[in-house]
């Protein structure tokens, strides 16, 4: 057993106020399955590269393992599957390598392909599969999710079971249990390592924060308590220091040595008041340091004038000779939340673009309802770069809502300031999905709106579809998700 042991780390980037981490300790063993977890902008990813040595930093980490890096970067496309896999675990057998892409049902031949032909996801599954054949080396692994359908999720998922050592970020909560063994948590005030899964890790996480607000709310009311106390004893104190002064009802003048006496243990009384307030403030201080918000957004979807908003008549897309999701026959009614649901490739994406009126290839007849008002949120966040005003100005959206939003999905004010290009990809996509929430629309069309995005502000985003009910089309692969969404699935 070999553990990776962080010491003292502190670590910001060059120009900026806001420290990463600041003064973070922790041991993971290397044999560890770790799911690492922790909302947008939180580090993630960051950590990841101080592993790798790619920043200088404060602090110590010490490893006795080599890591790798998934996405691993490609540096020539056009050379052979075989060769690019073989450069990346040069020690292994043919062999191994085609044993390793049948575990993740990828056909040997593609091993004889360029390799930039290859699908996302296959390409995908061919770099893991070269990855872990490195033997002694720790995987990190960012994000792997992005390129692939729920099926190949699920595939990846049972593969990642099979392996050891490795850090695993995703915020796919079904592929995080399928998988992992240990979760690795960037919390808003430190990092904490648990044994388990996703699942049992957010369990662990509400119970002890259920327990911290019980806590919190019996400090509040014994501070009450206490201040009210406090201002007994000063009254009394007050009034028994003006009747030392002055003469009794009946005409005498006061004990002034009873009096001074009582005085005395009455200040005795509120020194020890005080210090129960200080402490009882000092241990409410240590509470919810952790707590999680994520205020309820909201929506106004249109109200269109038609139960019908648009409708697939035996459609089929075409690419040169190829065909796909060939006959598809569907219609969008209001209200419905509609899932397409396929392999990669099978022509998702190309629908969603059909009803945006894009001009891609097709057979059938793709009907869309006059003076229909349509917000879609794409896949590709590579665009954004500039200021959220820019941004919000260009798209006509109310830029002080879109601000609102934003801070309530996590943002911090001072990312308010930053150029969008510098922002991590959960944030990006988080953007993108306030902008489709400033606009009021009979229809939003979402495609593979989650990808990046933390599990909390993925739970934010089903209470808001959930609650406000707006007639939807699209594209998720997060299992949850689809099902606590979709009213309908249309398979590809």
């Amino acid at each position: 057993m070999a553990m990776i042991k962080v010491d003292h780390l502190t670590f910001s980037y060059p120009g900026s106020y806001d420290a990463v981490f600041e003064d973070v300790s922790f041991q993971i063993d290397t044999d560890w399955k770790l799911g690492f977890i922790g909302r947008n902008g939180r580090g993630k990813t960051t950590f990841l590269q101080l592993l790798l040595g790619n920043y200088a930093y404060s602090g110590r980490i010490e490893a006795p393992v080599r890591f790798d890096y998934f996405p691993y970067s490609v540096e020539d496309p056009t050379a052979c599957t075989r060769d690019v896999l073989e450069a990346i675990c040069p020690q292994a057998a043919a062999w191994e390598l085609e044993r390793e892409l049948g575990f993740l049902q990828v056909e040997s031949a593609v091993l004889l392909q360029p390799f930039y032909t290859l699908s996302n996801g296959e390409q995908t599954k061919a770099l893991l599969s070269a990855l872990f054949l490195n033997e002694g080396h720790f995987l990190l692994i960012d994000e792997p999710t992005n390129h692939l359908d729920r099926a190949a999720r699920k595939l990846v998922a049972s593969y990642l079971k099979r392996k050891k050592g490795f850090i695993l970020v995703s915020h796919d909560r079904a592929f995080l249990d399928g998988c992992v063994d240990h979760i690795l948590s960037i919390n808003r005030t430190d990092i904490e390592v648990q044994s388990g899964n996703f699942s049992s890790w957010m369990e662990n996480f509400e119970r002890q924060q259920s327990f911290e607000q019980v806590q919190n709310e019996r400090l509040k009311k014994d501070m009450a308590r206490l201040k009210e106390a406090a201002r007994r004893s000063e009254a009394w104190s007050y009034k028994a220091e003006t009747a030392k002064k002055g003469v009794t009802s009946a005409g005498l003048k006061p004990d002034k040595g009873y009096v001074g006496h009582k005085a005395a243990k009455v200040m005795k009384r509120a020194k020890a008041t005080e210090a129960r307030q200080q402490q009882a403030a000092a241990e409410k201080a240590t509470l919810l340091q952790n707590a999680e918000t994520a205020a309820s957004l909201k929506l106004s979807p249109l109200l269109f004038h038609a139960d019908r908003l648009a409708a697939f008549r035996d459609v089929t897309v075409c690419y040169g000779t190829r065909e796909i999701c060939s006959h598809t026959s569907f219609e969008v009614t209001q209200g419905a939340r509609i899932a397409l649901e396929g392999k990669n490739g099978s022509g998702k994406s190309s629908l969603l673009k059909l009803i945006l009126g894009e001009a891609i290839p097709h057979t059938g007849t793709v009907s869309v309802a006059s003076g229909l008002m349509i917000s879609y949120v794409p896949q590709d966040t590579s665009g954004l770069c500039g200021l959220l005003s820019d941004y919000a100005k260009e798209r006509q959206i109310d830029e002080s809502l879109l601000k609102a939003i934003l801070r309530k999905m996590d943002f911090s004010r001072v990312q308010f300031e930053k150029d969008m290009a510098d922002f991590s990809g959960g944030q990006k996509k988080k953007v993108l999905i306030a902008g489709s929430l400033c606009q009021r629309a009979h229809l939003y069309i979402w495609d593979e709106p989650l990808n990046f995005i933390d599990v909390y502000s993925r739970m934010q985003i089903e209470a808001l579809l959930q609650s406000f009910s707006p007639t939807m089309l699209f594209v998720e692969h997060d299992r949850v998700f689809q099902q606590n969404i979709a009213t309908q699935t249309v398979v590809l």
